[in-house]
C-alpha cells in the first residue's frame, strides 16, 4: 500500500477520533485516563501521526462508549 495513503489515512483516522471526542465533550487527558493511553499519545493520535492498531482502535471506542466503526474514516 502507498505511504502517502497510508499517512492519510491516519490523518483522516485522528480527525475522525477528535471530532468524536469534542462532540462528546471528552478532553484528552480523560479519554487518556478512560483508555488506559498516555495524553501525548492521544494528542499523536489526533494529529493523524500514529497508526493505530485494532487493539487500541478498541480501548479508544470503549472509552468513548461508541462502536470502534464510528471511529473509521
Amino acid at each position: 500500500m502507498d505511504a502517502a495513503l497510508l499517512a492519510n489515512l491516519d490523518m483522516r483516522f485522528g480527525e475522525k477520533l477528535r471530532r468524536v471526542r469534542t462532540q462528546k465533550k471528552v478532553s484528552q487527558e480523560v479519554l487518556a485516563e478512560k483508555s488506559g493511553l498516555t495524553r501525548s499519545y492521544i494528542g499523536r493520535i489526533d494529529r493523524g501521526k500514529i497508526n493505530v492498531s485494532l487493539a487500541t482502535l478498541y480501548k479508544l471506542a470503549n472509552a468513548l462508549e461508541v462502536t470502534p466503526s464510528e471511529l473509521l474514516p
